[in-house]
């Protein structure tokens, strides 16, 4: 049977327009009403997304190109949500490669493109940005063969269409000529048709069916979604679920939706080679495989990245506690915990038995800080600790990940960054010089990499541009890693800060809050100049008396603070500290807030290591 369907995931590095080549795809196809307003980058809808620039969340839309159906999957680019790009390969025939015209093949780039390979899909380059100034056309495109060559892709693989678009402008061309460029997306369609084989639709046979993504929702419960491998599937069929353990789960299928445009539809049946989403069964799992009744024909499972790195999450004790939002128990915070994990399988999360605190273990330290963000915006109020990596045993030996770093830095910042990368047990691998900048590949612990990014932007000036993914486990070197040198100057007061006891304080160090920054015992308000903790007043006030100063009063000028963001607030605190968390503010704190109490742990810790 003959269907006119293709299905094909758009996959590049982070920024190299994607999600701009989804939009403009979907405006040029005449999927939207004319007089139907469409926001700039309408597939990031997450809010978090659209401020970031960055896909976090696989999206499937469909277009409809003459009488034909493109799926298409927009993927994340960040290392941190590469394991749904692995996933996601499953559910199509082909892929659309983005490279960026300047910029050429990145980090990313090579870890999709191999996923790609492996799955032998036909792939389609499209190399973005052709209008932007110093766009290197011709070493992106030669750039991209030899990526092809050095994964290995065979020779079919390797004649592959090159198209050269500018998603930013809408126009497309067949040449690399950038005056050829032409309004519309024609093109990319028309090679999309021609390149990319229809699915095997085999309708006969019994219905195979395996998400390889989850979605919730708060009516029908988790959702999910993948292609039908085989046969047919309509709402209230009675079906079996194969579990990953090899137990048969009996459900009935609740909801069906398919995809058009931007909108996720109901529908009564599909058939094979449609990808869909299923509700009926409210522990569906990725990689199950979902057949007819009383027919068992399991799909290989699929792989399911492991988390590398973790944090304990606490119910906010701080003074402070219940200022500024409203969902601050620990139920709440179980429950928002939890409802992540239905649509997220990278994320893991245990509570520590007889505690108000919970591991939550995750691919990275944006993929856990996106999950902060979103609770805080939520109105959660909650404390987190420092960033871990996952420890593991492999054959009787204790094994840490270590991850493939790729940094680019103009020449005159490069002795900064490698003399920063160096006590971080860095490795170099490879180094390039090219027009005045370099690019260097390190082997690096994870540990290696907490608190690196916001040092590299300062040592680059925020000229330099670093990747990182995933590369392996070896085995664990007891050295510490991405511990910060400096002290911190700690408040001993409760109240109001003040103008005059800065003005003293700030000598000691730089401030990280203003005059008026309500304050509390345990709060870290500076760093330190020296290598050991201090703590401050604050709160000081100037003693008032009748009598005349000998020298009139001064107008107080203090330096500018330190402002920090999430993720540099969680890369900058150490082991015994904490960032508390509300929908206004973060705060960082010592996780002992009294100094006599941190005093005495101290030296009990002390008195155990010399034991």
């Amino acid at each position: 049977m003959e269907r006119k369907i293709r299905n094909v995931a758009i996959i590049a590095h982070v920024d190299h327009g994607k999600t701009t080549l989804v939009d403009q795809l979907l405006k040029k196809s005449g999927t939207f009403r004319e007089n139907e307003e469409v926001a700039d980058r309408v597939m990031d809808s997450n809010a978090i997304e659209k401020e970031r620039g960055i896909t976090i969340l696989a999206k499937t839309t469909a277009i409809n190109y003459k009488d034909y159906r493109i799926n298409i999957l927009d993927t994340p680019g960040h290392a941190d949500f590469s394991g749904e790009v692995e996933r996601i390969m499953h559910m199509v025939d082909g892929v659309l490669l983005v490279v960026d015209a300047y910029e050429g093949t990145m980090p990313q780039t090579r870890f999709v493109l191999k996923k790609a390979l492996e799955a032998k899909l036909r792939p389609i380059v499209i190399v973005n940005k052709v209008d932007r100034p110093n766009a290197n056309i011709e070493k992106a495109v030669d750039e991209t063969l030899e990526l092809f060559i050095n994964l290995g892709a065979s020779d079919d693989l390797l004649d592959f269409p090159v198209l050269y678009v500018s998603a930013l402008h809408g126009t497309s061309s067949y040449s690399s000529d950038v005056s050829t460029q032409k309004e519309g997306m024609d093109p990319v369609f028309e090679t999309i048709i021609k390149e990319i084989p229809s699915p095997d639709i085999d309708i006969e046979s019994p219905l195979q069916f395996q998400p390889a993504l989850l979605d919730y929702n708060d009516y029908v419960g988790r959702i999910g979604i993948g292609r039908i491998a085989k046969g047919k599937i309509r709402v209230g069929q009675m079906v079996d679920c194969i579990r990953l353990d090899g137990t048969i789960k009996k459900f009935r299928i609740q909801k069906l939706y398919g995809y058009l445009g931007l909108k996720r539809i109901e529908i009564e049946e599909a058939y094979a080679g449609d990808i869909i989403a299923i509700a009926g069964l409210d522990d569906i799992n990725v990689g199950e495989t979902i057949n007819q009744e009383n027919v068992h024909l399991p799909l290989p499972k699929l792989h399911i990245d492991e988390p590398t790195m973790q944090m304990t999450f606490y119910t906010n004790n701080s003074p402070f506690a219940g200022l500024d939002g409203d969902l601050l128990t620990a139920r709440k915070i179980e429950e928002r915990l939890f409802k992540e994990t239905q649509r997220d399988v990278s994320l893991k999360v245990e509570r520590i038995a007889n505690s108000e605190s919970w591991i939550v273990s995750g691919r990275g330290e944006l993929h856990l800080s996106i999950l902060i963000e979103n609770m805080r915006r939520e109105g959660f109020e909650l404390q987190v600790s420092k960033p871990e990596v996952i420890i593991k045993e492999i054959d009787g030996v204790k094994c840490e990940p270590y991850e493939s770093l790729f940094i680019e830095t103009p020449e005159e910042s490069l002795g900064g960054v490698m003399e920063a990368l160096g006590p971080r047990g860095a490795e170099l691998v490879n180094m390039i010089n090219f027009e005045n900048q370099v690019r260097a590949e390190y082997i690096i612990p994870s540990r290696g990499l907490i608190g690196f990014v916001s040092d590299f932007l300062t040592l680059t000036k925020g000229y330099g541009i670093i990747a990182h993914t995933f590369k392996e486990y070896r085995p664990y070197k007891g050295v510490s890693y991405g511990e910060r040198v400096n002290g911190v100057l700690i408040s001993m007061a409760n109240g109001q800060s003040t103008a005059y006891a800065l003005e003293k304080i700030e000598d000691r160090g730089v401030m990280f809050i203003t005059p008026g920054t309500m304050v509390y015992e345990g709060m870290i308000v500076g760093e330190n100049s020296y290598d050991t903790d201090l703590t401050v007043n604050p709160c000081q006030t100037k003693q008032l008396t009748n009598m005349r100063s000998a020298s009139k009063d001064h107008t107080v000028v203090l330096r500018k603070p330190r402002l920090f963001t999430l993720e540099s607030a969680l890369d900058y605190i150490n082991s015994d500290e904490l960032v508390e968390i509300t929908p206004k503010t973060f705060r960082l704190r010592k996780k002992i807030l009294n100094a006599n109490e941190r005093k005495r742990h101290e030296n009990a810790k002390n008195k155990d290591s010399r034991n």
